[in-house]
């Protein structure tokens, strides 16, 4: 794994731990941006892995994107830089939790939102404030409105409030809220249920719930059950999970 300045990983029974690490906000500049891109596309190649977290260092998760990289001489740099960002987590067949802790918000928000999963402290807020600068979100106004619909996604992105991690929980943008202290504990229980199956198995489950986005009825049932059929049933572990359940033992997974 490459050696990272602004970013720390760790790699411990099957989780990648990634930790956002540039002091005081964790504020992504081009520097960042390329490391956190570089990161993800490298661990989208390791096929025993389970799970990726992101967690974030000091009083915030992630407060935003470097407003001087917004200026016309930077931008057009800028903005391929933060899309890799998203075009390498993409690549990433197992679950990505964001663990949030403090702030969120801006470019930090819009990388929660491309995490699988959020898990939260009390005390955490979210918010896309580009507006307020004269700006828009731009990953934000592509994938907000999957996951909230237009009508909340408008809201998010024209306010540009802060919103707590109970509500964005009751939109269902984050999965747990936790105390303080308790984020670790947190992740650490949803990580049991995951880690405790096949990392193959893990990756088919994430393919077929993105494989039919998009598509009408028809297209999607008859893409998912081509996957179920002539991939997952073709593999080792899927019959050891049988074979488990039937001699009422743990299955023995060979990610295979």
């Amino acid at each position: 794994m490459t050696e990272f300045k602004n970013i720390r990983i760790e790699t411990i029974n099957g989780v990648a731990n990634v930790t956002l690490d540039r002091p005081k906000h964790n504020v992504l500049n081009l520097s960042m941006m390329d490391e956190l891109s570089t990161a993800m596309e490298q661990l989208a190649s390791e096929t025993a892995l389970k799970c990726v977290v992101i967690y974030g260092k000091g009083p915030s998760w992630c407060a935003g994107v470097e407003v001087v990289d917004h200026k016309p001489d930077m931008v057009h740099n800028m903005i391929p830089g933060f899309n890799r960002i998203f075009f390498s987590m993409d690549k990433i067949e197992i679950p990505i939790i964001a663990a949030v802790n403090g702030f969120c918000l801006g470019g930090g928000m819009e990388v929660a939102i491309a995490c699988d999963m959020i898990v939260a402290t009390k005390s955490a807020f979210f918010g896309q404030p580009e507006i307020k600068l004269g700006f828009f979100p731009p990953y934000a106004a592509f994938r907000l409105p999957q996951l909230v619909g237009p009508a909340k996604a408008i809201e998010i992105c024209t306010t540009g409030k802060r919103y707590t991690a109970e509500s964005f929980r009751s939109m269902g943008l984050v999965t747990s809220v936790a105390d303080d202290d308790k984020l670790r504990s947190e992740v650490d229980k949803l990580l049991g249920e995951i880690t405790a199956c096949s990392p193959l198995i893990i990756r088919l489950n994430k393919r077929a719930v993105k494989k039919h986005l998009g598509m009408g009825l028809t297209e999607g049932i008859e893409r998912i059950s081509d996957l179920f059929l002539n991939t997952l049933m073709k593999t080792q572990d899927t019959l050891e999970g049988i074979a488990g359940f039937e001699e009422k033992r743990r299955p023995v997974w060979k990610n295979r």
